[in-house]
């Protein structure tokens, strides 16, 4: 029964401070996408990220309480050292896979403001084009359209 506590103990005290480790790291270095995505308003992507660490603080540390029982009792430092293999292996591939989804969301995101951007005419469009059957006539002030156009 103590190799149990002692994998435990192990366990929390490697996989608390990986999940801070990545939050901070994706929170420091996210920042300039973020900004990005939401076209230079810093105060805005500073919000969201804030509160997207809160979310993979929870999700994760979350996901390391429950994951922290053992279905076996651990004997020896062979069954230590394969349970942690086991429970920080199984904690990394869900924080890749978390990171991994956020980027692919703001990604999303940034290629559909971009996409607006692209569709948006550079000068509002005016509501002729030129003289003709259907448009009405020039006024003095309008400037008629060169032929050719």
């Amino acid at each position: 029964m103590r190799m149990t506590v002692v994998t435990y103990l192990i366990y929390l005290l490697i996989s608390v401070p990986l999940t801070i480790w990545v939050a901070r790291t994706l929170s420091r270095n996210g920042r300039i996408f973020l900004v990005d995505v939401f076209h230079g308003n810093d105060d805005f992507a500073d919000a969201v990220n804030r509160l997207l660490v809160v979310g993979f603080y929870l999700v994760n540390l979350g996901f390391v309480t429950l994951f922290l029982r053992t279905g076996s009792t651990v004997i020896d430092a062979r069954g230590v050292i394969e349970q942690l293999s086991v429970k920080v292996g199984i904690v990394m591939v869900v924080l890749g896979v978390l990171h991994l989804s956020n980027v692919w969301i703001f990604n999303a995101i940034r290629r559909r403001s971009r996409l607006e951007e692209m569709t948006t005419p550079p000068v509002p469009p005016n509501d002729f084009v030129g003289t003709g059957p259907f448009q009405p006539p020039l006024t003095g002030t309008q400037q008629p359209m060169p032929q050719g156009y």
